[in-house]
């Protein structure tokens, strides 16, 4: 099996899921802790946009990585990076 990102990117991400994990930890604390729905509502909305945001750096070191290097012309290259910023515009929409 093949690792397509570098040691910095995974420690990046790896970061980026530990912040996670622990802010999805305090929200199962404010739900033992009864706190009211809404509060509940915006915490787990913080998760799920710091969610988007760790899979968009996943697929944006996978294409660096991966999919951009077998494109050699600067063609496919441009058109692999509006793709990069599509992606990044639906995923922070979500």
């Amino acid at each position: 099996m093949q690792v397509y990102l570098t040691p910095e990117q995974e420690r990046a991400l790896d970061a980026r899921l530990a912040r996670i994990e622990g802010h999805l930890a305090a929200v199962r604390r404010m739900l033992a802790e009864h706190q009211d729905c809404n509060s509940l509502l915006v915490q787990l909305a913080a998760v799920k946009s710091a969610l988007n945001q760790a899979i968009l750096v996943l697929l944006e070191s996978h294409m660096e990585a991966c999919i951009i290097a077998c494109a050699m012309d600067a063609e496919s290259r441009a058109a692999l990076e509006g793709l990069k910023e599509a992606m990044a515009i639906v995923l922070r929409k979500t």
